[in-house]
């Protein structure tokens, strides 16, 4: 017996990711071909920026000779053993929340309930929470296959940050995928499912969208 869960957002026209990031436009049919063969087909557009939706990024989002879409290993985003990590924190999500977890050859997905505000103001406030640049040493170290959140990033935005990202920074240069807007976690047990999250294989690119699922055992 098997159960699939999905725990990634919808993708639609002119949705809201993130505030002042570009909106995506979807068309629908907006091409066709082969007409004068007698087997005419249409096809959709999708217009958007890679950070959107529930997507990955890849240490080239830092980095100048980091690995991109392209570069990326299947055994890093698909198949995983998952675990779910409920930190105690309601923002800032310390070492202390990864302490009695084994990481090494996981996805570790960090459920802090944030999704609840997803495409509303509140989701990209300055109250959003993330991962303290320690909390993301101790993932590096403990040998983290993968991370997710489900909200708006592992970093603080607010303006106290003053733009640092400390904490992708240190899983990208360690060669950590990381996926950013997951949803419905509190749907996964904390361990005993796989976790899939694969991207298109795009040469140059560092962030794309996923179809984020868990498959229960």
């Amino acid at each position: 017996m098997r159960k699939l869960v999905d725990v990634s957002h919808q993708i639609t026209h002119r949705m809201t990711t993130c505030r002042g990031l570009p909106e995506p436009v979807v068309e629908e049919g907006s091409a066709s071909w082969g007409a004068e063969t007698g087997h005419e087909a249409s096809s959709g557009r999708v217009t958007m920026i890679g950070a959107t939706g529930t997507y990955v990024e890849m240490p080239s989002h830092r980095y100048r000779d980091g690995a991109d879409l392209a570069d990326l290993d299947l055994e890093r985003v698909a198949d995983l053993p998952g675990v779910v990590v409920t930190p105690a924190s309601a923002r800032a999500v310390g070492p202390d929340a990864f302490s009695e977890v084994d990481v090494r050859g996981r996805a570790v997905l960090v459920r802090t309930g944030w999704d609840r505000h997803w495409r509303t103001d509140a989701y990209a406030g300055p109250d959003h929470p993330y991962l303290t640049e320690d909390a993301a040493k101790v993932l590096v170290d403990g040998g983290a296959a993968l991370v997710g959140i489900d909200g708006l990033g592992v970093d603080d935005t607010s303006p106290a940050a003053e733009g640092a990202r400390p904490a992708l920074a240190v899983l990208l240069a360690a060669g950590i995928p990381v996926v950013s807007h997951l949803c419905l976690l509190d749907q996964l047990p904390e361990e005993g499912f796989a976790f899939h999250a694969v991207p298109a294989k795009v040469r140059g690119m560092a962030a794309f969208p996923v179809r984020a699922f868990a498959v229960i055992h």
